[in-house]
């Protein structure tokens, strides 16, 4: 699914959002729009859609309640439940064979690595969890735990984002082309999903957004 679709389809139906929802989806499509202008430019395409992505999930209550991996794990939870066509599920399937499987691979977008040459735990110790982390998301695909995969794939998504965001990268660099590569395949299908199916459940309490619109 493409912006300019699901951009149709909220002109169609926007009159049924309640002012939460209209705002959120408003937001997330605006980055989305941005995103595919940035076709050229793999580290903006992945920063406007992890932008899309907040703007979809952000909650003033939750983010002061909950650690960010943890709300977007919440939100996750609900868009599986209420995704009747399993079009998360499926995204998951189709991808698992290559960008998936690649970033789950990708020791450089798993935080322990990290904290293992930042001297906060031992050599063995990140490699154990890196194994036992790719065995739990193997099992999750296998049982269809939609929400628990999803979860992981977004944590390694989380740690190429503060990467970027907090300038622990280089632009357009060759280090890091393959996990911003397949970071972007994946986040680029899956927004849509989200967004269509937040469309989809307006009669849902989406909660209220980040920074209400206000005006004076």
């Amino acid at each position: 699914m493409k912006f300019q679709e699901l951009k149709n389809k909220q002109r169609q139906i926007r009159s049924g959002f309640s002012e939460n929802l209209a705002l959120r989806v408003h937001r997330a499509l605006s980055w989305l729009d941005k995103s595919e202008q940035c076709a050229d430019d793999k580290d903006s395409q992945f920063v406007f859609l992890w932008i899309a992505f907040n703007a979809a999930y952000a909650q003033d209550t939750e983010c002061l309640q909950h650690t960010e991996t943890k709300a977007f794990s919440l939100f996750v939870s609900k868009l599986v439940e209420l995704d009747k066509d399993n079009k998360l599920y499926n995204l998951l399937w189709s991808e698992f064979t290559s960008s998936v499987r690649v970033l789950l691979d990708n020791k450089f977008v798993y935080q322990p690595f990290w904290d293992f040459h930042n001297g906060k735990i031992s050599e063995t110790e990140w490699k154990e969890r890196f194994s036992k982390a790719k065995a739990s998301a193997n099992y999750a695909l296998a049982n269809k735990h939609t929400e628990q995969l999803i979860t992981i794939v977004l944590q390694r998504m989380y740690t190429l984002r503060n990467q970027i965001v907090h300038g622990g990268a280089t632009w357009n660099s060759s280090a890091n082309r393959t996990q911003i590569r397949d970071s972007v395949t994946f986040l680029s299908q899956l927004v849509p999903f989200i967004i269509d199916i937040m469309m989809d459940s307006s009669d849902q309490i989406w909660g209220s957004a980040n920074y209400p619109v206000v005006i004076g």
